[in-house]
Protein backbone atom coordinates (compact mmCIF):
# COMPACT_ATOMS: atom_id res chain seq x y z
CA UNK A 1 0.00 0.00 0.00
CA UNK A 2 1.29 3.39 -1.07
CA UNK A 3 1.64 6.15 1.09
CA UNK A 4 2.23 4.09 4.49
CA UNK A 5 5.31 3.90 6.74
CA UNK A 6 6.78 0.16 7.47
CA UNK A 7 10.35 0.97 8.76
CA UNK A 8 11.80 3.40 11.60
CA UNK A 9 14.09 4.64 9.09
CA UNK A 10 11.36 5.94 7.39
CA UNK A 11 9.51 7.29 10.27
CA UNK A 12 12.49 9.13 11.36
CA UNK A 13 12.76 10.53 7.42
CA UNK A 14 9.42 11.39 7.93
CA UNK A 15 9.83 13.11 11.21
CA UNK A 16 13.22 14.57 11.94
CA UNK A 17 15.54 13.72 14.69
CA UNK A 18 14.50 15.15 17.82
CA UNK A 19 16.88 18.06 19.85
CA UNK A 20 19.23 16.76 22.14
CA UNK A 21 16.90 18.41 24.87
CA UNK A 22 14.51 16.33 24.32
CA UNK A 23 16.23 13.16 24.57
CA UNK A 24 17.85 14.76 27.85
CA UNK A 25 14.59 15.44 29.77
CA UNK A 26 13.92 11.85 29.42
CA UNK A 27 14.76 10.75 33.32
CA UNK A 28 15.22 7.33 35.10
CA UNK A 29 14.05 8.12 38.73
CA UNK A 30 11.42 11.14 39.55
CA UNK A 31 13.06 14.71 40.33
CA UNK A 32 11.67 17.56 42.36
CA UNK A 33 9.61 18.79 39.89
CA UNK A 34 8.07 15.66 38.68
CA UNK A 35 7.13 15.08 42.52
CA UNK A 36 5.41 18.37 42.95
CA UNK A 37 3.22 17.61 39.49
CA UNK A 38 2.07 14.27 40.80
CA UNK A 39 1.65 15.84 44.33
CA UNK A 40 -0.60 18.76 42.61
CA UNK A 41 -2.12 15.96 39.93
CA UNK A 42 -5.85 14.91 40.51
CA UNK A 43 -6.48 12.62 37.27
CA UNK A 44 -4.23 9.79 35.88
CA UNK A 45 -4.62 8.21 32.84
CA UNK A 46 -3.39 4.41 32.99
CA UNK A 47 -2.02 2.76 29.81
CA UNK A 48 -1.62 -1.85 30.19
CA UNK A 49 -1.70 -4.62 28.11
CA UNK A 50 -1.63 -8.07 28.17
CA UNK A 51 1.30 -10.28 26.91
CA UNK A 52 -0.88 -10.75 22.97
CA UNK A 53 -0.53 -6.56 23.29
CA UNK A 54 -4.17 -6.32 23.50
CA UNK A 55 -4.39 -2.45 25.26
CA UNK A 56 -6.48 -1.04 27.87
CA UNK A 57 -6.17 3.13 29.04
CA UNK A 58 -8.04 3.71 32.19
CA UNK A 59 -9.10 7.12 33.64
CA UNK A 60 -8.17 7.34 37.42
CA UNK A 61 -8.82 10.19 39.59
CA UNK A 62 -9.05 11.36 43.32
CA UNK A 63 -7.77 14.66 45.41
CA UNK A 64 -4.76 15.87 44.10
CA UNK A 65 -1.66 14.03 44.86
CA UNK A 66 -3.88 10.95 45.89
CA UNK A 67 -1.33 8.86 43.84
CA UNK A 68 1.51 8.70 46.45
CA UNK A 69 5.33 9.06 45.63
CA UNK A 70 7.27 6.49 48.47
CA UNK A 71 10.47 7.85 47.09
CA UNK A 72 12.01 8.55 43.71
CA UNK A 73 11.50 5.46 41.88
CA UNK A 74 8.45 4.61 43.21
CA UNK A 75 4.57 5.29 43.16
CA UNK A 76 1.40 3.64 44.96
CA UNK A 77 -1.98 4.58 42.78
CA UNK A 78 -5.26 3.04 44.23
CA UNK A 79 -7.45 1.32 42.70
CA UNK A 80 -10.89 2.74 43.66
CA UNK A 81 -13.96 0.67 43.34
CA UNK A 82 -15.37 0.59 39.38
CA UNK A 83 -16.91 -1.84 37.10
CA UNK A 84 -15.28 -5.37 38.21
CA UNK A 85 -14.18 -5.63 34.53
CA UNK A 86 -10.41 -5.60 36.06
CA UNK A 87 -9.26 -4.98 32.64
CA UNK A 88 -6.11 -2.53 33.88
CA UNK A 89 -5.48 -5.00 36.75
CA UNK A 90 -5.90 -8.65 34.60
CA UNK A 91 -3.44 -6.84 32.03
CA UNK A 92 -0.74 -6.10 34.63
CA UNK A 93 -0.91 -10.15 35.59
CA UNK A 94 0.33 -10.87 32.66
CA UNK A 95 2.62 -7.55 31.59
CA UNK A 96 3.94 -5.39 34.43
CA UNK A 97 4.35 -2.89 32.28
CA UNK A 98 2.84 0.24 32.56
CA UNK A 99 2.61 3.97 31.06
CA UNK A 100 1.16 7.36 33.28
CA UNK A 101 -0.15 10.73 31.82
CA UNK A 102 -0.58 13.31 35.04
CA UNK A 103 -2.69 15.77 34.32
CA UNK A 104 -3.00 18.97 36.53
CA UNK A 105 -6.45 21.00 35.76
CA UNK A 106 -5.47 24.55 33.80
CA UNK A 107 -2.10 23.41 33.18
CA UNK A 108 -1.07 22.47 29.65
CA UNK A 109 2.00 20.79 30.55
CA UNK A 110 1.55 17.06 31.22
CA UNK A 111 3.67 14.31 33.20
CA UNK A 112 4.23 10.96 31.72
CA UNK A 113 6.24 8.20 33.14
CA UNK A 114 6.62 4.64 32.34
CA UNK A 115 7.22 1.45 34.32
CA UNK A 116 6.73 -1.65 36.03
CA UNK A 117 3.45 -2.50 38.40
CA UNK A 118 2.30 -5.24 40.57
CA UNK A 119 -0.48 -5.08 42.30
CA UNK A 120 -0.57 -5.35 46.46
CA UNK A 121 -3.09 -5.47 48.64
CA UNK A 122 -0.81 -4.76 52.22
CA UNK A 123 -2.56 -3.03 54.72
CA UNK A 124 0.51 -1.08 55.80
CA UNK A 125 0.27 0.25 51.80
CA UNK A 126 -3.50 0.30 51.62
CA UNK A 127 -3.99 2.36 54.59
CA UNK A 128 -3.02 5.71 53.88
CA UNK A 129 -4.55 5.43 50.77
CA UNK A 130 -8.17 5.13 52.94
CA UNK A 131 -10.85 7.71 51.91
CA UNK A 132 -13.92 7.54 55.09
CA UNK A 133 -12.08 4.83 56.16
CA UNK A 134 -12.73 2.75 53.48
CA UNK A 135 -9.87 0.94 52.05
CA UNK A 136 -9.12 0.41 48.22
CA UNK A 137 -9.15 -3.51 47.45
CA UNK A 138 -5.64 -3.00 45.95
CA UNK A 139 -3.14 -0.80 44.93
CA UNK A 140 -0.57 -0.57 41.87
CA UNK A 141 3.07 0.05 43.57
CA UNK A 142 4.68 0.98 40.34
CA UNK A 143 8.46 1.45 40.07
CA UNK A 144 9.33 3.34 37.59
CA UNK A 145 11.86 3.16 34.64
CA UNK A 146 11.15 6.93 32.60
CA UNK A 147 9.70 9.70 33.92
CA UNK A 148 9.11 13.61 31.60
CA UNK A 149 7.49 16.64 31.36
CA UNK A 150 5.81 17.00 28.51
CA UNK A 151 5.01 20.12 26.22
CA UNK A 152 2.03 21.96 26.09
CA UNK A 153 1.21 21.54 22.32
CA UNK A 154 -2.14 19.58 22.21
CA UNK A 155 -3.61 21.05 25.28
CA UNK A 156 -2.78 24.34 23.25
CA UNK A 157 -4.43 22.86 19.96
CA UNK A 158 -7.51 21.31 21.65
CA UNK A 159 -7.85 24.54 23.61
CA UNK A 160 -9.16 21.68 26.97
CA UNK A 161 -9.22 23.71 29.78
CA UNK A 162 -11.54 27.09 27.92
CA UNK A 163 -14.44 27.65 29.37
CA UNK A 164 -15.46 28.25 25.64
CA UNK A 165 -14.53 24.48 24.96
CA UNK A 166 -17.11 23.18 27.50
CA UNK A 167 -20.32 21.58 26.09
CA UNK A 168 -23.68 21.83 27.68
CA UNK A 169 -24.30 18.15 29.33
CA UNK A 170 -27.81 18.15 28.46
CA UNK A 171 -26.74 18.42 24.56
CA UNK A 172 -25.41 14.82 24.40
CA UNK A 173 -27.49 11.98 26.06
CA UNK A 174 -27.01 10.64 29.73
CA UNK A 175 -25.50 7.57 30.28
CA UNK A 176 -27.68 5.76 31.27
CA UNK A 177 -29.42 6.61 27.75
CA UNK A 178 -26.36 5.51 25.59
CA UNK A 179 -26.07 2.21 26.87
CA UNK A 180 -29.42 1.84 27.07
CA UNK A 181 -29.15 1.87 23.65
CA UNK A 182 -26.34 -0.26 23.29
CA UNK A 183 -27.81 -3.16 25.02
CA UNK A 184 -30.95 -4.17 24.03
CA UNK A 185 -33.77 -4.91 26.80
CA UNK A 186 -32.66 -1.93 29.35
CA UNK A 187 -34.10 0.81 30.31
CA UNK A 188 -32.99 3.85 30.46
CA UNK A 189 -34.41 6.08 33.06
CA UNK A 190 -33.31 2.54 35.69
CA UNK A 191 -30.17 2.49 34.14
CA UNK A 192 -29.14 5.99 35.12
CA UNK A 193 -30.78 5.90 38.58
CA UNK A 194 -28.54 3.06 39.09
CA UNK A 195 -25.62 5.21 37.39
CA UNK A 196 -26.39 7.88 39.83
CA UNK A 197 -26.81 5.67 43.20
CA UNK A 198 -23.29 4.73 42.31
CA UNK A 199 -22.01 8.05 41.91
CA UNK A 200 -23.09 8.86 45.40
CA UNK A 201 -22.55 5.58 47.22
CA UNK A 202 -19.93 3.79 45.93
CA UNK A 203 -17.13 6.39 44.93
CA UNK A 204 -15.22 4.26 47.36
Amino acid sequence: MTGTIASLQALREQYGTPKATTELKRLERLDGHCRAFIAASPFVVLGTSDAEGNQDVSPRGDPPGFVQVLDNTRLLLPDRPGNKLIDSLSNILSNPKVGLLFLVPGMNETLRVNGQARIVTDSALLQPLAVGGRLPPSALLIEVEEAYLHCAKAFIRSKLWEPESRIERESFPSLGRMIADQIAGLDAEETEAGIQESYKKRLY
